[in-house]
């Protein structure tokens, strides 16, 4: 068991480990923040040091135990909202959190700090790459309600085309005198914005969703 001074050392890395993800999180509004992450990885510091301090040595079933405990967190912040999964960057942060916490705990000082580097380089540059790569390619769902035509759904779809967009028709519904269409679509932002900008002026079109 470490001494008093040790300890101290540890419960301010978790602090400051915590502290630096949670605070990456909370700058971008997620639902796990500051406060949620910092708690994971004391939560996971201690019940390592109190495996180690009760069994005397390293308990690789209390560390199994954590990672099925942090899986039903990360579950938690994850949802599906337009046949789009969210959260699942949360749920990475939360998982890596745990480790850091267990690592620390077994004093592997370097290691973690050398992982937190990794992991905030990960959720701050990356992130900038990633919305590089989104603007090449998106994906968008749009619904597009009109009063029924024969062809309409048709017509819709060939103006997809004419924009260099891809797509895949995930609904069609009539309803009375209307019919509403959904499609998951694929391609560049520019090409999604002048697509938007031709359905928005298209007089057949009563409602659109994008």
């Amino acid at each position: 068991m470490p001494d008093t001074e040790e300890l101290l050392i540890r419960l301010l890395l978790v602090m400051l480990v915590g502290g630096a993800i949670g605070a990456e999180r909370e700058y971008r509004n997620k639902s796990a923040g500051f406060r949620t992450m910092i708690l994971i990885c004391l939560g996971s510091f201690l019940f390592t040091t109190f495996g180690i301090a009760i069994s005397g040595s390293s308990n690789d079933r209390i560390a199994a135990n954590i990672v099925t405990g942090i899986g039903f967190l990360g579950a938690g912040v994850i949802f599906k909202s337009d046949n789009r999964i969210n959260g699942l960057t949360t749920a990475a942060a939360i998982w890596i959190t745990a480790a850091l916490g267990m690592g620390i705990a077994d004093g592997f000082y370097t290691l973690v700090l050398i992982s937190t580097g990794l992991v905030l380089f990960s959720l701050f540059i990356m992130t900038k790459l990633e919305a590089a790569i989104d603007k090449i390619n998106q994906s968008r769902t749009y619904h597009i309600k009109s009063t029924y035509r024969e062809e309409l759904m048709g017509m819709y779809e060939e103006k997809i085309k004419e924009h260099g967009l891809t797509f895949k028709r995930l609904r069609q519904s009539k309803s009375g005198e209307f019919i509403t269409g959904s499609w998951l679509v694929n391609g560049a932002e520019t090409k999604h914005t002048r697509f938007i900008k031709s359905i928005l002026h298209d007089k057949t079109v009563v409602e659109f969703q994008f």
